[in-house]
């Protein structure tokens, strides 16, 4: 299951990573921030993806010991999204032991 998860969550950061830059090469989020904000589907799509960065980071929060780090994972989650939130998960899963599981990415603390 560890493996299948690796797998996974590095297609989805290969594939966010993809989509952010070609997008970013073509449309300029600056330029079209006022059109896009009209939109109220939008403006329902920024508060989604708010709140599922607020729910993600309670469990970095709870993981990392540093106050450092979770400020710097709370930066990235709110600047980079999917992409740092695969980013994090990725990094947990490599961490973990030969025989450790689900259970220990998920409710395991660092030192």
């Amino acid at each position: 299951m560890v493996t299948t998860l690796k797998i996974t969550f590095t297609i989805i950061l290969i594939w966010m990573c993809y989509v952010v830059v070609t997008t970013s090469l073509t449309s300029s989020l600056f330029k079209e921030w006022d059109f896009l904000g009209s939109i109220p589907w939008m403006r329902a799509t920024l508060w989604d993806f708010y709140a599922n960065v607020f729910v993600i980071y309670l469990w970095i929060w709870y993981k990392e010991p540093s106050i450092l780090l979770k400020i710097v994972w709370l930066i990235a989650m709110v600047c980079l999204g999917s992409i740092a939130s695969c980013v994090y998960i990725l990094i947990e899963l490599f961490k973990l032991k030969p025989g450790e599981g689900i259970q220990d990415l998920l409710i395991k603390q660092h030192d």
